[in-house]
């Protein structure tokens, strides 16, 4: 996995990160069913490139490097490989 989506996404769901996206890897979009009930946007870990477009992005900095991914928010890399079921 190279991104991670991590807290500060909570809540926010700014979706600045999937415009950025140059593989389309960041769901649920707007108009997607599961955008409404989702708590935070998600990376797929196997589609994500590693490009880091979508780190400046961020309005609220919550997309971290896996390795960059602080100790308090490491569940979120299972949480973001869990959405797509992986």
């Amino acid at each position: 996995m190279a991104y991670v989506i991590a807290e500060p996404c909570i809540g926010t769901k700014d979706t600045a990160c999937v415009d950025a996206c140059p593989v389309d890897c960041i769901h649920p979009k707007k108009d997607e069913e599961a955008f409404a009930t989702s708590e935070l946007l998600y990376i797929d870990p196997v589609e994500c490139i590693d490009c880091g477009a979508c780190v400046p992005v961020c309005p609220v900095s919550a997309i971290f490097a896996l390795d960059d991914l602080p100790e308090k928010w490491s569940d979120f890399a299972a949480k973001n490989a869990a959405f797509y079921g992986k």
